[in-house]
């Protein structure tokens, strides 16, 4: 009997503690780190801005901290193929935490990572893929830009990464 009446205030104590958390708003949905649909946009927007200013249509992919998309644009009159290629950049420079540019010099023949573009379903080692780091020097996600030279792309990825470093 003594048994029993342990369960049932074991019991009892769960739901009131579940209550109370589903009362106080249940538990935190968003982590440290997570890249906020705000932060998204405000990387979009810095990004078209320095492609509007160096008059080159861009495609501009955001991924969050676990590399997936989390905002995408397409300016008008970007190429149709630079669509796959800037969300691959952006989510290549997640995946291994580095600039496409790094991760592109460290994959050249006789480099320690040659051949690794071929890996993940295809990876871009090319400048344009960028990470993102908030005012916490956290990575909350990566931007991939593609639609101009290798330089432009990089140089529109930065501008937008710029966006939520402040």
């Amino acid at each position: 009997m003594n048994t029993l009446r342990i369960r049932i205030a074991t019991i009892l104590c769960i739901l009131a503690f579940t209550a109370s958390a589903a009362l106080a708003g249940g538990p935190q949905k968003t982590l440290p780190g997570d890249l906020s649909l705000t932060q998204a946009q405000a990387v979009l927007a810095a990004a078209q801005a320095k492609a509007l200013a160096i008059k080159v249509p861009m495609n501009i992919a955001v991924v969050d901290a676990g590399g997936n998309l989390k905002a995408f644009a397409r300016m008008d009159d970007a190429f149709i193929g630079s669509i796959d290629i800037a969300t691959r950049k952006a989510t290549t420079a997640r995946f291994f935490n580095m600039s496409t540019r790094a991760l592109g010099a460290a994959a050249q023949p006789g480099q320690p990572l040659f051949g690794i573009e071929a890996t993940n379903g295809g990876l871009v080692i090319f400048a344009g893929g960028v990470l993102l780091v908030d005012k916490h020097n956290v990575i909350v996600g990566a931007v991939g830009v593609s639609g101009g030279s290798v330089d432009e792309d990089e140089s529109v990825a930065l501008a937008g990464a710029a966006a939520i470093a402040k």
